[in-house]
């Protein structure tokens, strides 16, 4: 049995709080694997998972159902899907350079790095679209900016702590920009909305114009 700690949240919801990122990563691929009778929706985050049942009578219900989940028997090795969602980046980012010193590398070789790994969306937040990715491979851990910008533009690609996001849209923001993209993230007319689900996995292609 996998520990978890379940806490309620208002009359119909339950934040599962589990010991690590793998933990949630098999518990966010086993409900979406999973119908639960009374479960409307789950939303992952780094070690949580929120649950929101239909009804505060659903609650018990689910809470049961969740906990008989056998959360050890869950693929959730990287790259073991059908399609890879490949999205063109220009490496102009104005950190690249800051980030190449920070990692110990060639800016040439932290695009190379980011491009040479499969990147899975972990989860989603902050804005609509916007998805935290971590690469299969790792190696670009850097910290956010001391001081954030008052204004990242639509299409940054950037990164903070093991993750690579992307900006659906102009925001303020602290993390270390290294590139740009065209790609739609996100289309409210498109179902699903964002191009960045949870699960999805990604690969970055280098462009120059």
């Amino acid at each position: 049995m996998t520990p978890m700690t379940l806490r309620p949240v208002g009359d119909r919801c339950v934040m599962v709080e589990l010991d690590d990122a793998t933990q949630r990563r098999r518990l966010d691929t086993a409900l979406r694997r999973t119908s639960i009778d009374g479960l409307v929706e789950h939303v992952p985050a780094a070690r949580t998972v929120l649950l929101r049942c239909a009804t505060p009578c659903e609650v018990s219900r689910v809470v049961a159902a969740v906990r008989a989940l056998d959360l050890a028997s869950v693929d959730v090795e990287p790259g073991r899907v059908s399609e890879v969602i490949e999205i063109e980046v220009r490496y102009d980012g104005a950190d690249l350079e800051k980030v190449a010193a920070i990692v110990g590398l060639d800016p040439r070789e932290v695009v190379k790095r980011h491009t040479g790994q499969l990147w899975t969306v972990e989860f989603a937040g902050f804005m609509p679209g916007f998805g935290y990715l971590s690469g299969e491979s790792g190696g670009l851990h850097v910290p956010r900016r001391d001081s954030p910008r008052t204004r990242i533009p639509a299409g940054s690609v950037a990164l903070a702590g093991d993750f690579t996001g992307l900006y659906p849209q102009a925001s303020p923001g602290g993390w270390q920009l290294i590139g740009t993209t065209e790609a739609e993230l996100w289309n409210v007319e498109h179902r699903p909305p964002a191009l960045l689900v949870p699960g999805a996995t990604i690969r970055f292609v280098a462009v120059t114009s």
